[in-house]
C-alpha cells in the first residue's frame, strides 16, 4: 500500500487526482493539503462526505502528523518548486504535474534527490497520448525542421507556453538543433503576433475557456505538411499517468522530468 498526500487538492486537477487516489486500492490517501482550506477532514466536502481524510493547511502540520509516501502536486507554479523541495527533504518522493519550473530549478532537484536517493517525477503532461505526441513529433523532426507548435489550454492556466510545449520544443531541438524558420525580412505588425521563438521555431499559446489541454505540431515541407496533435477533453486523462508515477517513483533513487522516462 503506497500513502499518499495530494496538494492543490480544491483545484479541479487536485480534485481528479484525489478522487483517483481514494478509487484505487493499492493506494491510501493519507491526508490533503490547501493553505486556505477552512475544513479539517475532506469529509467536510460533499465530495468526499463517505471518506476521513485529515486536511493541513501547512507543510510542517502535514510532516508532523503522517508519513507519506509520496507527495502529489497540483498547486501553482510559484509554490510547486518550494513543496518539491520540502517532500525530498522530509523524505516524501514527489510527482508533480504544476508546471512552470525553470531548468536551474529542476536541476536543483534532480541533485538533491539524487544525493538523498529519494524518487520523483516532474511531468508537464501525465496523458499517454501527450507522451507519445512528443515522442512522435521528434521522430518526425528528423524529417521536417520546419515546425509550429500550437498549445491551446483553459483559461486559468497561469504559465505560456505549456510545460508540454517547452518539453515538445525541446525534444524536436534535440533532434535537428537549431533551425532558423521563415523569412528573414518578416516583420511583426503586431508584437508577438508570430509567436515565442524557441530555437528557431515558434511556439503559440491559446487561453479560452472551455478548453482543457490541447497541442498541435505542425510540420511543413516541400509540397507537403504533417499534423500531429493531441487532446485531453477530460482531466481523467491524466490520471493513468500519475498512478503509474506514484508506483514507479517507489523503484526510482533520484528525480526524473518527463512521464516518457518511465514508460
Amino acid at each position: 500500500m503506497i500513502k499518499i498526500v495530494v496538494a492543490g487538492f480544491k483545484g479541479k486537477m487536485g480534485l481528479t487526482a484525489t478522487k483517483m487516489v481514494l478509487d484505487k486500492k493499492e493506494f491510501e490517501l493519507v491526508g490533503v493539503l490547501d493553505p486556505f482550506a477552512k475544513e479539517e477532514n475532506i469529509n467536510q466536502l460533499a465530495l468526499f462526505s463517505e471518506e476521513n481524510v485529515p486536511v493541513f493547511t501547512t507543510k510542517e502540520a502535514l510532516d508532523s502528523q503522517i508519513s507519506p509516501d509520496v507527495w502529489i502536486d497540483f498547486t501553482i507554479p510559484k509554490v510547486a518548486y518550494e513543496n518539491t523541495k520540502f517532500a525530498i527533504e522530509h523524505g516524501i518522493r514527489p510527482v508533480v504535474g504544476t508546471t512552470g519550473f525553470t531548468d536551474t530549478q529542476v536541476q536543483e532537484l534532480i541533485a538533491e534527490s539524487s544525493e538523498k536517493q529519494i524518487g520523483g517525477l516532474i511531468a508537464p503532461n501525465f496523458a499517454i497520448g501527450a507522451i507519445l505526441m512528443m515522442q512522435f513529433a521528434q521522430k518526425a523532426a528528423h524529417y521536417f525542421p520546419d515546425v509550429e507548435i500550437m498549445e491551446l489550454h483553459h483559461d486559468q492556466k497561469l504559465d505560456a507556453p505549456s510545460g508540454t510545449a517547452i518539453k515538445t520544443a525541446e525534444m524536436i531541438a534535440e533532434a535537428r538543433g537549431y533551425h532558423q524558420q521563415g523569412n528573414p525580412e518578416e516583420k511583426e505588425i503586431i508584437k508577438g503576433a508570430r509567436g515565442a521563438d524557441f530555437e528557431g521555431m515558434k511556439i503559440h499559446s491559446v487561453r479560452l475557456p472551455g478548453l482543457v489541454a490541447h497541442q498541435q505540431v505542425q510540420f511543413g515541407s516541400v509540397g507537403e505538411g504533417l499534423t500531429i496533435r493531441h487532446d485531453s477533453y477530460d482531466r481523467a486523462s491524466f490520471m493513468t499517468g500519475v498512478a503509474l508515477g506514484c508506483e514507479k517513483v517507489m523503484e526510482l533513487n533520484q528525480l526524473v522530468y518527463g512521464l516518457e522516462n518511465l514508460l
